[in-house]
């Protein structure tokens, strides 16, 4: 469990924008290196409350709202448990801000909602190994609905999720795959000390430069949109940790396997 602490700095610099400013923010909260010299910049208490983040205009003229729960990012599956029923089954159908990326027909009589962060490992081994299970068995037969909504819990997961709707604009099937390679190659972009240029070497096997991947991230547009979306999943129905799932309108904390989803669907079904 992260807890905010005051701002502390091993040595006192001087910024050279863009990509030192930019390393500077996406590593927030963690150590990283600078020439020869160490830093670790944590949250102050004020910092996390007001959950916003700016990546200098230079390059990244972004922001991330986090939610006050953002640590529960890595908790474990294993505690998971179908807590709550949404307000009621049309606040999850609610139209959001962002073009819904959905697999399946629209009329399916079960719609399975997927909030999930780029840099959750338990939705990257969720998507490795039990996503694919209930496409094939359900998705592709036309009987469930899959929508795949963000939650980014860190700024990393904010920027993955604009290049994902950048590349694939409104093709769903298209930005199925991208997060799907992204999840797959989640080490390579969010491990590196250099964060900028982890993100530049995953999207240019995507076909996106460097000057693409500039022009994405200073949309404010797109990034107002899944601000708004993050909002409304967090204050309307309840979503804090990811992966959280909707089945219908049941809220499900956790990554759960695929034969307990595969014994919920088939219960919906017989209605």
């Amino acid at each position: 469990m992260r807890t905010p602490t005051k701002s502390r700095f091993v040595k006192a610099f001087t910024l050279k924008p863009p990509n030192d400013e930019i390393n500077f923010l996406i590593n927030r909260g963690n150590p990283f290196f600078l020439g020869d010299a160490q830093f670790v910049c944590v949250w102050t208490s004020a910092e996390f409350r007001s959950r916003l983040m700016f990546i200098t205009r230079l390059v990244f003229t972004i922001a991330l709202s986090l939610t006050g729960l953002a640590a529960l990012a890595g908790f474990s599956p294993l505690h998971l448990i179908a807590d709550a029923m949404a307000q009621s089954a049309s606040d999850v159908t609610k139209p959001v801000s962002l073009p819904e990326m959905a697999l399946g027909p629209a009329n399916a009589s079960v719609t399975i909602t997927e909030y999930a962060s780029m840099t959750c490992s338990h939705c990257a081994a969720f998507n490795a190994n039990v996503f694919p299970k209930i496409k094939s068995e359900y998705i592709d037969t036309g009987k469930v609905r899959y929508v795949f909504r963000e939650f980014p819990l860190d700024s990393k997961a904010a920027v993955a999720s604009m290049l994902a709707r950048c590349i694939a604009k409104d093709d769903a099937g298209k930005y199925f795959a991208v997060i799907d390679m992204m999840f797959k190659k989640l080490d390579e972009w969010s491990l590196p000390a250099d964060p900028l240029q982890g993100f530049l070497r995953v999207f240019a096997t995507l076909g996106m430069s460097e000057e693409s991947v500039e022009t994405c991230l200073k949309d404010q547009a797109l990034f107002d949109k899944l601000s708004a979306d993050e909002n409304f999943a967090h204050k309307v129905l309840k979503v804090n940790a990811t992966p959280t799932f909707f089945i219908n309108a049941e809220r499900i904390k956790g990554a759960i396997s695929f034969e307990e989803f595969d014994k919920r669907i088939k219960q919906l079904l017989m209605k």
